[in-house]
């Protein structure tokens, strides 16, 4: 009998293969890893600084895992949460969940426990996975966490808290064959929750068929290759690491997990050499790390085996681009710019770094052309500044129980914004000029913090700094910088603003400079700087 193929589309563009059974052809992550442990059975699938797993193995124990977590009645739909440094045990999560239909809701560790409560309570969450770093600030919050039924545990056995099961027990009590379940690609897979740099985290629904597209386009627009190697730097709990970690894994590529606290650039950099890493994705602070390393430190460094590197999460200014490149000569630098919810949106590629300075490029491949518009949802004209909308096949499903806010993202025909303001060049490329809310209004005039903040980065006694709109009796506000001095450097308030003079018109120039110590710039996990709450601050 014959099979006859049917090709459909989805709302979001991703084609689905269709035989006469009527399913979805398409191969998830929880399948391919299933395929290329028959593969590739011998060759290193996962590394960090504790063991290695081959692909054989990492199948093994992810269907183990999935199978033990169903066994405590944890059920394809249901929310498990996860909070942890980075480590091996995230991708077994990860994978266990692609494989059950167990929804993962990813916690950012440095939360709180008001801010703990508030995303497990929100996301529904059944079942929730500790390392044993936070078991005391989940112990804080565990009065206030309403539906939690499981509390399962990583790390040393005689430390796990009554009541809670191990983690490694979940595994053992799991058996090894594929779990039965069938995985659609439009289920969710991860609930992410953004990072609240403008009001209280909102949970991004992803589905399976969305990180399967991210995953076949960007090793289309990185030309990744099952030889590469990638050392993930950013937090696992990280839209970008559960994106460019696992586009590797399914292909049949390895990765290595490097641990996410207490950031050290120069043991980053032995890491490289040491395991011959091809490709690692890192922030602007990541970078200016690296290159502030003494130079003995730096001339140690080999670093020939990176071929691709990637900044993103953040804007990246103009001489950290150029210092970058000189040090890793042999690496092709791309940009991107993206969000929690779109995905990858666009990229600066490595041919354009120093033609399109300032600039995040143009629409990922996949993609349609991106549109920027007014207030009224009309397009704005060329170079002018407006909201961008994107739309493709990485795009989120919906907010988690908020309707109105999802509604409120989209356009009629399904473009969604962030709340970031661009401008588009006459040759196509797109230029952030910074966040919505961020905008400061000074006296009628519209200030972006982005052009006053590449300014006064150039000042050689400024590490870092953010820019944000300060109460004023006169204007409404005024433009703050909140400035950390590099290390060994004297700078005073008085020569930022004299800095500043002959650069910038003077209703943009800082009226204030406030200095603080580098621990104290609030950030996200990927090192973002929080504008809302410098504003909070200063604003008192």
């Amino acid at each position: 009998m014959r099979t006859v193929l049917i090709y459909s589309k989805n709302n979001f563009g991703i084609g689905k293969v269709r035989g006469g059974l009527g399913m979805d052809q398409w191969l998830y992550l929880g399948e391919m890893i299933k395929v290329n442990s028959e593969k590739f059975p011998d060759k290193m699938a996962v590394k960090d600084e504790t063991r290695t797993l081959t692909f054989k193995e990492y199948n093994e124990r992810s269907c183990r895992l999935a199978n033990g977590l169903m066994r405590l009645g944890i059920s394809k739909g249901d929310r498990m949460a996860i909070i942890s440094q980075n480590c091996i045990e995230w991708m077994e999560i990860y994978a266990a969940t692609a494989k059950s239909g167990i929804i993962a809701v990813p916690i950012n560790w440095r939360l709180t426990a008001p801010d703990i409560a508030y995303i497990i309570n929100d996301s529904d969450t059944k079942a929730f996975i500790v390392q044993n770093a936070f078991v005391s600030e989940v112990e804080k919050a565990r009065k206030d966490l309403k539906g939690v039924k499981h509390f399962i545990y990583i790390g040393p056995r005689e430390s796990i808290p009554r009541g809670w099961v191990h983690l490694e027990d979940v595994v053992a009590k799991g058996g090894p064959e594929e779990p039965k379940v069938k995985i659609q690609g439009e289920e969710t897979w991860i609930q992410l929750y953004t990072s609240g740099t403008t009001g209280k985290p909102k949970g991004v629904l992803r589905s399976h068929r969305s990180y399967l597209a991210f995953f076949l386009l960007t090793d289309i627009e990185f030309q990744f290759h099952r030889d590469d190697i990638g050392m993930y730097v950013m937090p696992l709990c990280h839209v970008n690491s559960t994106f460019f970690s696992f586009d590797l894994t399914y292909i049949g590529a390895s990765v290595y997990i490097f641990p996410d606290f207490n950031f050290r650039a120069e043991r980053m950099l032995e890491v490289i050499d040491r395991e011959k890493i091809t490709f690692t994705s890192l922030v602007p602070t990541h970078y200016a790390l690296i290159l502030s390393l003494p130079e003995e430190v730096k001339k140690g460094f080999n670093g020939k085996s990176i071929k691709h590197l990637l900044c993103s999460s953040a804007p990246v200014r103009q001489q950290t681009k150029r210092d970058i490149m000189k040090f890793f000569p042999n690496a092709k630098l791309f940009e991107a710019y993206g969000s929690t919810e779109a995905g990858l949106v666009t990229l600066l590629r490595p041919e354009e770094q120093l033609t399109y300075l300032g600039s995040v490029g143009k629409e990922n491949v996949g993609a349609p052309i991106l549109k920027i518009l007014d207030e009224n949802k009309r397009p704005v004209p060329e170079g002018e500044v407006g909201e961008l909308y994107s739309k493709g096949p990485m795009i989120f499903t919906e907010y988690y129980h908020l309707p109105e806010k999802t509604k409120e993202a989209f356009t009629e025909d399904g473009f969604f914004t962030a709340g970031d303001m661009a401008r588009k060049d006459k040759d196509g490329y797109y230029y952030i000029v910074d966040r919505k809310a961020n905008m400061i209004i000074t006296g009628g005039e519209h200030v972006y913090p982005t052009e006053v903040e590449e300014v006064v980065a150039r000042h050689p006694g400024v590490f870092d700094l953010a820019v944000i709109g300060t109460p004023h009796e006169k204007w409404g506000e005024q433009v703050t910088a909140i400035v950390v001095i590099r290390e060994g450097s004297t700078v005073t308030e008085e020569e930022i603003i004299e800095f500043c003079k002959d650069k910038l018109a003077s209703f943009k120039r800082p009226k204030r400079v406030i200095f603080i110590k580098n621990e104290e710039m609030p950030r996200t996990t990927t090192g973002k700087i929080l504008h809302r709450v410098l504003r909070e601050r200063y604003s008192k």
